[in-house]
């Protein structure tokens, strides 16, 4: 009898979840590393991009160790009460660990990572949802890509992309142009799907990646000290973070 023909429902992909052994593989290695380093950091991020994110690990590799997702065994490895703190002062940490927030360990002192950090900022572009920082509005004539030094315009293959995002382009000598100034965007409203799109295609960098450090515990005393900043003036786009922490602790 020859197969059957009818539509059948594939997985194209397997997701395995992580295991209690993953959990308590990384619970270990995080209170493991509080034994090890002078300082624990938390830290949150802004336009979270996991790239960025693997910079600043690589960049920390020899001198830092760093843990990010899963707060929620992170907390327990510290320690979220006197109790059951790892160490002394931990649970104030621990206590803090709310949303996409990671540790950093290191023996650095605290003013050079201060100082890095206030330095290491990553600009990109902004997503759906994102809100956007100034009013762009693109002027009559050709189509011109930004991010180009210097910028030209777009080849006439990208027309109908361009149609697509909302553009009302003719083709002049093979180039993509409008007839009258488009408005993209509005600074201070949230981004569409199609706006976000197309400011990425232009070369428009609308958000910064940063780490942004908010409190920091002392081994040698067991104090918390609390950091002000942040990333609190910086839009977060709310991106949702595979679970990296075994490999972001490397």
């Amino acid at each position: 009898m020859p197969k059957s023909r009818r539509s059948k429902l594939v997985s194209l992909t397997k997701v395995s979840k992580k295991t209690r052994e993953h959990k308590n593989v990384l619970l270990t290695e995080v209170q493991q590393n509080s034994d090890k380093w002078k300082y624990c950091w938390l830290f949150e991020v802004g336009a979270m991009r996991n790239a960025h994110l693997k910079t600043v690990r690589k960049l920390w590799k020899d001198t830092a160790r760093i843990f990010f997702g899963r707060g929620a065994v992170m907390a327990k490895a510290l320690g979220t009460t006197v109790e059951v703190e790892h160490r002394m002062g931990l649970h104030k940490l621990a206590q803090q660990i709310k949303g996409q927030v990671g540790l950093f360990f290191t023996d650095s002192e605290p003013q050079e990572v201060i100082e890095w950090f206030d330095d290491f900022k990553q600009a990109d572009y902004a997503r759906t949802g994102n809100k956007a920082t100034r009013t762009v509005i693109l002027p009559a004539g050709p189509v011109m890509r930004v991010h180009s030094d210097p910028p030209e315009p777009f080849p006439h293959n990208e027309d109908p992309q361009l149609r697509k995002l909302g553009l009302t382009t003719s083709m002049k000598r093979g180039v993509p142009t409008l007839e009258n100034p488009h408005r993209v965007c509005d600074k201070g409203k949230v981004l569409t799907g199609e706006q976000a799109q197309l400011l990425k295609l232009l070369g428009e960098k609308m958000v910064v990646f940063r780490v942004g450090l908010l409190a920091r515990w002392d081994a040698a005393s067991g104090e918390v000290v609390q950091v002000e900043g942040g990333c609190t003036e910086i839009e977060q786009d709310g991106d949702e973070v595979e679970d990296e922490d075994e490999e972001m602790s490397e």
